[in-house]
């Protein structure tokens, strides 16, 4: 299996099938070891994903000080006692779910003199499982992370149930970024990337596509 070459097929996908210029594929690294994703940080790619504060401590910290390019995505859930060490080591946060988060986000942002892009995660189809703002909760938590908190909200973020019906949610959600008047949009993955950029994706997160499957 060739990283570079499933990286360089996707981006060649994304771009037959998409009139956007820019889309940013984050690279899911989540349980990959450092020497696995190496070839992509050497081939020149930025951006790379995880969803645990403390693997991506021991995976990212020295390696981002000897690349100040790398840009590290939070796309897992965040606990807000986890908020002063994911300031420290993220540049994206994708699950901004909570006041209790945002306002810990944000204190610890003032601390650090470091400013975050964030999007704010929303629970399309109302798991218990998952983070994530229920849509009758967003207009209230938007106008609270960007007018009291001065939080530099980039867009909206979505993981739609697993019901082989992902075109319903990615339609749902790419009408609420417009509604709101959001820049971009962080929906799909390995498997349904495709179809995301089709709904408005600015970043989709692929994981196994590019790096293989995980154990």
């Amino acid at each position: 299996m060739n990283i570079i070459t499933n990286f360089e097929k996707i981006k060649q996908e994304i771009k037959n099938n998409s009139s956007q210029n820019e889309i940013e594929v984050i690279a899911v690294s989540k349980t990959f070891s450092i020497d696995h994703i190496m070839p992509l940080i050497e081939y020149g790619h930025k951006h790379f994903g995880e969803n645990k504060v403390q693997e991506a401590e021991k995976k990212w910290k020295e390696l981002k000080k000897s690349n100040i390019d790398l840009r590290l995505h939070m796309i897992g859930r965040l606990q807000s006692n986890k908020a002063k060490k994911a300031v420290e080591l993220f540049d994206f946060i994708h699950s901004l779910d909570s006041e209790k988060l945002a306002n810990e986000l944000s204190k610890r942002q003032k601390e650090k003199e470091k400013n975050l892009s964030y999007f704010i995660q929303i629970n399309l189809g109302s798991e218990e499982q998952k983070g994530g703002v229920e849509i009758s909760e967003l207009k209230n938590f938007s106008d609270y992370c960007v007018n009291e908190l001065n939080l530099s909200v980039l867009g909206l973020m979505a993981i739609p149930p697993n019901d082989n019906n992902p075109d319903k949610y990615f339609k749902r959600i790419s009408e609420l970024n417009k509604q709101f008047n959001f820049r971009y949009l962080s929906i799909g993955m390995s498997n349904d990337y495709l179809k995301a950029i089709k709904y408005g994706a600015s970043h989709v997160r692929i994981g196994s596509a590019i790096f293989g499957s995980r154990n």
